[in-house]
């Protein structure tokens, strides 16, 4: 057996098929080491947007082909900053996908491609691509997550297509973005970089409540050389107030609804060396199915800790992989003892009725862990562990943030055990 390091806090779980990062693995005891990552198949899979760092022209189609017949292609997943998701179809055989919708200009996107060999084992290729930003030197804003339900924990997005360069510009362009709720809510943006701002209420949205943000930034002068431009508005509304809180020192999950505990489910999180996050986690995205495959970390079969196993019934928190899920293999941990890699197992039952109870931008709060603190951007919504003073000091009208990068530093793509 490998040592096991003295701390590792940013591991991942699961393979990733929303619009996130990839990976292919699974949290367990030391007996079943639940833990699989993708092949790398950036031999095996070719990208037109792969220009070596140059921007991409957005009127061009995004195109993924399969060099020759070693794998095909299984799933391919662009999102842009703002988390909406670029749609695509993907061939028959496998061989090639291409995009449905057009890309929008001046927008960062990254590119999620899952593939599979002759062996069934899986691959992945993860890729970030810039296009170039559109004709005329304008200023666009791109709103996400794409219209919907949500959660009462979900941030809103804008992903502007030119970076600000100043203080004097960024309080041009958020002066400029318009959010309405009904009902009412004080909210601020709050700048995760020179590109992209987020908003939040003080406290959590309202249940069944109607959300618009739009942007007055048509015409609008920026700097020299740069004006607004139109964009499209955005309207999501959010469900009922879904929340759950993980104590990790009492192994267990209280879920409410509409401020009533409806369930206290048992669980087992990362174990000493594999902490899991303290801090508030948005449910990211669901998947009611992952293969395991121990062969696709090195792992040869028939070995003592060889595996190939299906995981059911997983809720994603972390863009690097966490997930709340079915863990059979611990129900006797359950409730008593930390052994996952950094998940949050509980047993099938609990975790199907977690999964259809949950949606994304819902809420799961942690607590009482001896792990590293939910960053606020680059892994997720990481939003509301900021103070509400800490929050306005990122908006640019209340003078806390000029053009310094606020985010907890760049998004690694690693795989929570």
């Amino acid at each position: 057996m490998r040592p096991r390091p003295k701390r590792r806090t940013a591991l991942a779980c699961a393979l990733i098929l929303v619009p996130l990062t990839a990976g292919l693995t699974a949290c367990g005891g030391d007996a079943s080491p639940l833990a699989a990552a993708p092949y790398d198949a950036s031999d095996q899979v070719a990208v037109n947007a792969d220009a070596g760092g140059d921007r991409v022209d957005s009127r061009k189609p995004l195109e993924v082909t399969a060099n020759g017949s070693e794998a095909r292609i299984t799933d391919v997943i662009a999102t842009d900053a703002a988390g909406r998701r670029l749609a695509g179809e993907l061939s028959a055989d496998g061989d090639r996908w291409r995009s449905t919708a057009p890309l929008a200009a001046g927008v960062r996107y990254t590119v999620v491609v899952s593939t599979e060999n002759s062996n069934g084992s899986p691959g992945s290729r993860t890729l970030h691509f810039e296009t170039k930003p559109a004709n005329g030197r304008k200023l666009g804003v791109t709103f996400g997550p794409e219209s919907g339900t949500y959660g009462v924990g979900q941030p809103i997005v804008a992903e502007l297509s030119h970076r600000m360069q100043s203080a004097g510009e960024r309080r041009t362009v958020e002066r400029a973005l318009r959010v309405e709720s009904t009902p009412r809510t004080q909210g601020a943006w709050h700048w995760a970089d020179g590109k992209t701002l987020h908003y939040r209420p003080r406290t959590y949205w309202p249940a069944h409540a109607t959300v618009t943000v739009s942007s007055a930034l048509g015409g609008v002068g920026i700097r020299e050389g740069l004006r607004g431009g139109g964009s499209k508005p955005l309207t999501i509304r959010t469900g009922q107030r879904v929340e759950a809180l993980v104590d990790m020192s009492a192994h267990t999950m209280t879920v409410r609804k509409n401020g009533k505990a409806v369930r206290t489910i048992p669980v087992t999180t990362g174990k000493a060396g594999f902490e899991t996050r303290n801090g508030v986690k948005v449910v990211l995205g669901k998947q009611s199915f992952i293969r395991m495959r121990g062969t696709s970390i090195g792992i040869p079969e028939g070995s003592s800790e060889s595996y190939d196993l299906p995981v059911h019934w997983n809720t994603q928190v972390t863009r690097s992989g966490e997930f709340v899920h079915a863990a059979p293999w611990s129900v006797g941990s359950q409730g008593a003892a930390n052994v996952s890699h950094g998940c949050t197992g509980m047993s099938t039952e609990n975790a199907r009725w977690f999964y259809n109870l949950v949606k994304r931008g819902d809420v799961v709060r942690y607590i009482n862990g001896s792990g590293d603190q939910m960053a606020t951007f680059d892994n997720g919504f990481g939003d509301w562990n900021l103070s509400w003073k800490e929050w306005r000091r990122g908006s640019a009208l209340v003078g806390g943030t000029t053009v310094k990068n606020v985010r907890n530093g760049p998004a690694r793509l690693r795989f929570e055990m």
